[in-house]
């Protein structure tokens, strides 16, 4: 006999709305359930019906949750909720209660997040052109491996290790000094900046910005400019208009309410 799944609501996120609306069958689990607002006053949740379950933190099931919260973007401020937050019951009731307890929080944080978006900036370094760059600036570096060149290379061991420690130093180097300098250009003009972990020996930063929208266009240029300074050595990876799931991150533990 096969066990009944006991069945939720999803939430994808927070708006301020005040009338019922749906996004599409778009809801997490492969179901093709739809996406729905549950209002209270003048705020909803965005939900879709799920089984109450625990969703493995996997791209199959991640994709899903941001792709509803960036269909919800198109028309409203977003305030996005942790990744597989489930109440535990059928009906609407609980949800309601969590907007009801919590609506003076989500308005505040609606406010807060108003005429604002998310845009995220990778700079990393081109390997080909970085490694020439460093070569032509330190002198003790290129000085060791033209001495290094005409030797064996089974006696020259220590001395390539010893160049390749001298290297990474000096890639950290350049890429602390590109980063304050890309960093200081754009952050005057985004309300908040966070960075994130950086991966791979060649990235120098992956940051995302708070920026008000009517600042965007400035921003969109600053970093035209940066791109025109720093593009024969460093790729940049620009996107805009991303659900701020780098500074709102709602946590609502629903077995509370």
């Amino acid at each position: 006999m096969e066990v009944a799944v006991k069945e939720g609501k999803y939430i994808y996120c927070i708006i301020a709305a005040d009338v019922t609306k749906t996004f599409g069958p778009l809801g997490i689990g492969g179901r093709g359930d739809e996406i729905y607002t549950i209002c209270f006053n003048d705020i909803a949740a965005v939900v879709s019906n799920s089984p109450v379950k625990k969703y493995s933190l996997s791209r199959e099931n991640l994709i899903p949750h941001e792709r509803v919260i960036e269909e919800v973007m198109k028309t409203y401020t977003v305030l996005p909720v942790r990744f597989a937050t489930i109440t535990e019951d059928e009906d609407e009731t609980r949800v309601r209660k969590i907007l009801e307890r919590e609506y003076d929080r989500f308005v505040d944080s609606l406010k807060n997040m108003e005429g604002k978006k998310e845009l995220g900036l990778k700079a990393i370094f081109k390997e080909e052109v970085i490694y020439k760059d460093i070569l032509g600036k330190y002198e003790d570096i290129r000085l060791l491996k033209e001495k290094l060149a005409a030797l064996p290379p089974e006696k020259t061991y220590y001395q390539r290790m010893e160049i390749g420690e001298r290297v990474k130093a000096a890639s950290e180097k350049e890429k602390e000094k590109c980063k304050g300098d890309i960093l200081n250009t754009l952050s005057p003009l985004a309300v908040e900046v966070k960075t994130n972990n950086t991966y791979g020996e060649l990235m120098i930063f992956n940051a995302a910005f708070l920026v008000k929208k009517d600042k965007e266009p400035e921003f969109d240029q600053k970093v035209e400019e940066l791109n025109t300074k720093y593009g024969d050595k460093i790729k940049f990876k620009y996107v805009g208009t991303l659900p701020p799931f780098n500074f709102v991150n709602l946590v609502i533990e629903t077995g509370k309410y």
